[in-house]
């Protein structure tokens, strides 16, 4: 049978998808990179803002006129509204947030033992969904009550995966010599940072990051989205292995006391601030990204300054910017003093360009300097040979031209400047070696 796998969201909708994908393989089954050739399409829905919904249902829709003859529906979106979801076209099943890691098993009447008897090595989804980078989903679910997060609803508690299923998996995705085989691992999660605390034994997210760099060469290793109160000083002692990479995303939501004591965040500004003084401090050319909410109830024009005062102060290296969207269940639906929706979007085009300039004020920092960097998308421009995009470590975007394709493979390249907000780099040794598991940091 062919399949075809899309997703709408999170980096944790792109790590499930990526399972979904070995797990199909490993039946038997191919993966195809366009609706028009599957016979059956997995869609990975989510519902954190009313557009991630809106555009949850367009790609069902959209999967649908594609000719697809059945169609699983699964994500957050799906979960929150299962009878919405079963209704739209081409929609056979409709697989909640708590049963999609038996989703492949069940689809295809199968024991998920199969997938253990018979262990695939990860390959990258074909189509727009092909990463370099291989998404591991370490947790799932949240215990946090944040005013404005529909997530807690449609994951559920927070529930940790072993150490053992998190090493087998990673393992699948690194090992090997395979051309394909991932240089960079991210581990992804709800709430990632709350990692161990369900498992016996005291397990905290740094003994998990200490496991997979003792027990694997992997090039890369990188952490998605970390709440503030989660790190401490001996989180960020990891980093003296420069196999993990220099970034850190740390969603703040706004820099004001007072808005944040009403969307029940567990930090203050001056906590924030402190953290990201220490992870500086402790990691050389970090980058520091972030969230920011502009228009949440109750924001006064000058709690919005403060909000917008303070991430100028913080110089991220880079961030999103969300409108704050009112979601069903949530509390801060219920709440009073709902700004308007033009002010929202004024607050959140300031609040974008602050963050800009900050991003610029970092990629600036690193002119001149040569990074290794993980080629992402190779586009080939002929007899001129590539065009190439990829990632440092430190999260920088770099663009730049070569005479090989050097898809997923790490060189190291010295950055030049700036054109049209694009960064761009000479490749050191344009031959593209293979650099096989040796980090080039």
């Amino acid at each position: 049978m062919k399949i075809y796998l899309d997703t709408i969201g999170c980096r944790l909708n792109q790590a499930e998808i990526e399972r979904y994908a070995r797990q199909f393989r490993a039946a038997g089954h191919t993966l195809v990179a366009s609706a028009e050739e599957a016979d059956l399409a997995v869609v990975n829905t989510c519902t954190v803002t009313n557009a991630a919904a809106s555009d949850s249902r367009g790609k069902i829709r959209q999967t649908a006129r594609a000719g697809v003859k059945e169609i699983v529906a699964t994500g957050c979106w799906a979960t929150l509204k299962p009878q919405a979801a079963a209704r739209l076209p081409g929609v056979k099943r409709v697989v909640s947030n708590l049963e999609k890691d038996q989703l492949v098993g069940d689809v295809l009447h199968i024991s998920e033992q199969t997938f253990d008897l018979e262990p695939v090595q990860r390959e990258p989804i074909p189509g727009a969904r092909l990463r370099t980078r291989a998404f591991i989903k370490v947790q799932d679910g949240c215990d946090n009550r944040c005013t404005f997060c529909i997530t807690t609803l449609a994951r559920g508690a927070g529930r940790s995966l072993s150490i053992d299923e998190i090493l087998v998996e990673i393992q699948a995705a690194v090992g090997g010599e395979r051309q394909s085989a991932a240089q960079e691992v991210v581990l992804t999660g709800v709430h990632l940072g709350s990692w161990g605390q369900d498992l016996p034994g005291d397990l905290r997210l740094r003994h998990l990051v200490e496991a997979i760099l003792e027990k694997n060469d992997l090039p890369r290793l990188r952490l998605s989205s970390l709440e503030p109160w989660d790190l401490d000083e001996d989180f960020l002692a990891l980093w003296q292995d420069p196999r993990l990479c220099r970034h850190l995303h740390l969603p703040l939501q706004s820099g004001s006391a007072a808005s944040l004591r009403r969307m029940a965040r567990k930090t203050t500004p001056q906590a924030f601030a402190e953290l990201v003084a220490a992870a500086k401090a402790a990691i050389p050319g970090v980058a520091i990204t972030t969230d920011v909410i502009t228009g949440f109830p109750g924001e006064s024009q000058t709690e919005f300054e403060e909000s917008l005062a303070f991430v100028r102060r913080m110089g991220f290296a880079g961030g999103h910017v969300f409108t704050y969207s009112a979601r069903e269940g949530t509390a801060a639906a219920r709440m009073e003093e709902q700004v308007p929706h033009p002010v929202r979007k004024q607050r959140n085009a300031r609040m974008r360009a602050v963050l800009g300039e900050s991003a610029a004020v970092y990629q600036a920092e690193f002119f001149g300097e040569t990074l290794p960097v993980l080629w992402e998308s190779a586009t080939s421009l002929g007899p001129a040979g590539w065009e190439l995009s990829g990632l440092t470590d430190n999260y920088l975007r770099v663009h730049a031209k070569a005479p090989r394709r050097l898809w997923n493979r790490i060189t190291p390249v010295q950055l030049i400047g700036v054109t049209d907000g694009s960064l761009h780099g000479e490749i050191i040794g344009a031959n593209g070696q293979h650099p096989g598991r040796t980090a080039l940091h």
